[in-house]
């Protein structure tokens, strides 16, 4: 018996660590995505520039942007305040969620919060291997994806940043998910707004870096990734579903980037309430939020639930989408072009670990819920 507990407890040993490498891949690949973004951002749109960009990520050009941003936090947040309140005060009492669970007071604390880690953390970087001050250059001989690779090399230390930062949204939005999930729809559009006035704020290049940062924020505030990470840790590292999970997280912002631009085709004059599809902003919010829709898709899919679809993500497009006036058609639209790409990047067994929920995101978004609008 002793002989053979040896060899039963080994394996066990490696199990977990093979799970835990699993979670670790998830949590690295989605701070990886807002480096490289960055970076191939700064790669296309500012070649030319590279000498303003080497000053703008210097220990000085970093503490002089934290500190712009600090001077306009006040003021910044009491005007998102004030568009939140105005976008949804009346969806409390329609939706009759408990006032006393949106605490203005408190939600600033805990964002100012926030973003002085995040700014702290930025200034701290002080290796010039924490920020590329340069991008690879072009030749036959370079692959874009070689390009990819050293970005993402150079930019570990902010990978780490960014990691970090996640960890303490993710705690912040626990807090405010735990009595009524629907309350994070305000903490997320105040972060949301907060966020969009800090960029106005800045210059191109500074926007370039310091965007994908408050991006981190914003897109944590809006997406349980908390959960898809501990939902991951109770499946065994060959689990089909978190197969599926682990291929489709490092693509998802392509796969958003792909279904948004097919939808500005569908419908190239719609207007939601910032204005048409096409447009920047609104093209920005739309990739976050099919982004968001993959990420509750996979938390079912772990989780073997729907509880966080139920619970979490419809009741909060109900109370959204009407004041933002995002039609459900385009939804549909949306859920229709996710089934296709699931189904192009995953074999049979992975992408019939999803289908379930993606049903349900159907049904639920069907017009026999809503009715058909026109658009």
């Amino acid at each position: 018996m002793e002989m053979n507990e040896k060899p039963d407890n080994d394996s066990e040993g490696l199990l977990q660590l093979e799970k835990q490498s699993a979670v670790s891949y998830l949590a690295q690949q989605w701070a990886k995505k807002y480096l490289q973004n960055v970076e191939l951002n700064y790669f296309y749109e500012h070649k030319q520039d590279a000498l303003n960009f080497k000053k703008v990520v210097s220990l000085e050009g970093r503490k002089r942007t934290a500190q712009k941003l600090i001077n306009s936090l006040r003021t910044v947040s009491l005007q998102a305040w004030n568009k939140t309140e105005a976008l949804l005060s009346e969806e409390i009492k329609r939706h009759r969620i408990d006032p006393k669970l949106i605490n203005p007071w408190e939600i600033t604390a805990d964002y100012f919060g926030i973003y002085e880690q995040a700014l702290h953390l930025y200034i701290q970087q002080q290796s010039s291997h924490d920020l590329p001050t340069q991008i690879p250059a072009v030749n036959r001989e370079n692959s874009l994806s070689e390009r990819i690779q050293q970005i993402q090399a150079q930019s570990f230390v902010s990978t780490q940043m960014a990691k970090i930062i996640s960890t303490s949204v993710c705690l912040l939005r626990q807090k405010y998910t735990q009595k009524d999930p629907r309350v994070i729809g305000f903490v997320s559009m105040q972060f949301h707004y907060t966020n969009l006035g800090l960029l106005h704020t800045l210059s191109p290049l500074e926007r370039t870096v310091l965007g994908s940062y408050l991006k981190v924020i914003d897109d944590h505030l809006y997406m349980p990734l908390q959960q898809v990470y501990d939902a991951a840790a109770d499946h065994d590292y060959n689990s089909h579903v978190l197969t599926a999970v682990q291929k489709l997280l490092p693509i998802s912002t392509q796969i958003a980037n792909k279904i948004c631009q097919k939808i500005i085709d569908l419908y190239p004059n719609y207007h939601s309430q910032s204005g048409l599809l096409s447009e920047p902003l609104v093209r920005v919010s739309s990739i976050r939020d099919v982004e968001m829709f993959q990420v509750y898709l996979w938390v079912c899919s772990l989780e073997g639930s729907v509880n966080a679809i139920q619970q979490e993500l419809f009741p909060l497009c109900a109370m959204l989408y009407p004041r933002l006036k995002v039609q459900w058609q385009l939804i549909r639209c949306m859920l229709h072009l996710l089934q296709q790409e699931i189904c192009q990047h995953l074999n049979t067994q992975q992408a019939n670990t999803l289908m379930p929920y993606l049903q349900v995101l159907w049904h639920m978004f069907s017009p026999k819920v809503f009715g058909e609008l026109i658009l």
